[in-house]
């Protein structure tokens, strides 16, 4: 859920926002600009609450939240291929990694930090900033397209693997070992997301036509969706709701599509009441002696809802939120605002839009009360990555007497050396102990 300011078409002007991405669970959303970044409570429709924001990294064009943690991380085009870790709410910083090429995505659970690079992935374990996995044998990667289940309990990881096909890797980000690979379109890919659950896999290709899902772990096609067939367009983002039942895509057209992902049920009468519903039987009965690809067209379902935007042509994100008991789009875009409709959730049609948030006004309501916040600080790195629970361990793995910060190449996992560290209130962030090569 992320747009970066790589690929700017020759001419454009200038994005306010260098970055914008929604957090997992879709209640805040982070922006980078050229002076630093902010993270915004989405709570409420009236009123946008900037939870913190920073100015000393500048040029920023990664920013990703853990949940609602105070869990920061950050990539400057300063220093393109570092990642820097913080826990905003101490103002500290917790570690940092450099790379072999420049950092092009990040996704993270709270379980797994995933960093891709053109032409290899990394996977830490977040509780440790432990490197676990190198994925190396990986197609060129230019745009760092890739996903991870924010579902901890599995973590899967979805990448592209080929440079010419919309070939889908699966793999399980807790084991360290490859599911499957799914044939999911033709042409390359442009855009894939995980639900929540992590059961279900959507894609959508370059030309952006078709929008497919897949169960996961089978990589087996369960929908597709037809976005158009006027013309081509660039998915910028493809978002499932937390609880499955909707999948949202926006792109460089004034449209966001918003499809129903309805189950076919074997409940039906066996004699239909009504001559509708004789003719839909036949016509369902008949689809199955024609050839797939024409079988295929018929099952496509058009969009449930539509929202619209004013303008086309600008990089945008969208998600698909409860706000205040009541689901909205959000659709957040490069000139430095946040667009929030009414979804119908019934009927579906036209969204209404009811608000229009500036991203770069002068507000400085850190610390306000925001709703997505816990109500405690977290008393230790783990516990700031951990989901939340009655009782948690006293010991893990260690970092180095350096107060947290790790520097230098990322070196492989064989030559990572921890030990536990028994966490207390004033050894709040355990420091990285490594052995360099």
């Amino acid at each position: 859920m992320e747009a970066e300011a790589a690929g700017r078409p020759p001419g454009r002007v200038e994005a306010a926002l260098s970055c914008f991405s929604f957090n997992q669970d879709c209640t805040s959303l982070a922006i980078g600009t050229k002076a630093g970044y902010k993270l915004f409570s989405l709570s409420s429709v009236e009123q946008l609450d900037q939870v913190h924001g920073s100015n000393e990294i500048p040029d920023v064009y990664i920013v990703e939240r853990l949940f609602s943690s105070s869990l920061v991380v950050v990539v400057s085009h300063t220093k393109p291929r570092q990642m820097n870790v913080y826990h905003f709410k101490k103002g500290t910083e917790i570690c940092n990694y450099s790379y072999s090429s420049n950092i092009l995505s990040i996704r993270l659970n709270r379980q797994r930090l995933l960093v891709c690079l053109e032409e290899s992935i990394y996977i830490h374990n977040i509780k440790d900033m432990k490197l676990l996995k190198t994925i190396l044998d990986i197609p060129a990667n230019p745009t760092g397209l890739c996903a991870l289940s924010i579902n901890h309990s599995n973590s899967y990881v979805a990448y592209p693997g080929s440079l010419t096909t919309g070939e889908i890797v699966l793999y399980d980000g807790h084991s360290l070992k490859t599911l499957c690979t799914i044939a999911a379109h033709e042409g390359t890919l442009a855009a894939i997301a995980f639900n929540a659950a992590g059961s279900k896999l959507a894609s959508a290709s370059e030309k952006g036509t078709v929008i497919r899902v897949f169960s996961v772990p089978e990589g087996q096609k369960l929908y597709e969706f037809r976005r158009g067939m006027k013309r081509y367009v660039t998915i910028s983002s493809l978002v499932f709701s937390m609880d499955s039942q909707f999948l949202c895509a926006s792109s460089n057209t004034e449209t966001v599509h918003i499809f129903k992902l309805e189950h076919l049920t074997n409940s039906r009468p066996e004699e239909p009441s009504t001559w509708s519903g004789y003719m839909g039987k036949m016509f369902l009965a008949a689809s199955n002696y024609l050839p797939a690809q024409v079988s295929d067209m018929m099952n496509q379902d058009r969009a449930f809802a539509t929202g619209r935007l004013h303008f086309s042509g600008q990089r945008n994100i969208c998600t698909l939120s409860t706000i205040q008991k009541l689901p909205r789009l959000l659709v957040a875009s490069s000139d430095g605002h946040l667009y929030i409709y009414n979804l119908d959730p019934q009927d579906g049609g036209d969204c209404v839009l009811i608000k229009t948030h500036s991203l770069l006004g002068s507000g400085t309501t850190e610390e306000n009360k925001e709703n997505d916040l816990k109500p405690s600080l977290p008393q230790s790195y783990a516990a700031t990555v951990a989901r939340p629970s009655p009782s948690s361990a006293s010991t893990v793995p260690g970092y180095s007497e350096d107060g947290g910060a790790l520097r230098g190449e990322v070196i492989p996992e064989h030559e990572f050396a921890t030990g536990p560290v028994c966490l207390d209130d004033e050894n709040e962030f355990p420091p990285v102990s490594i052995r360099n090569p």
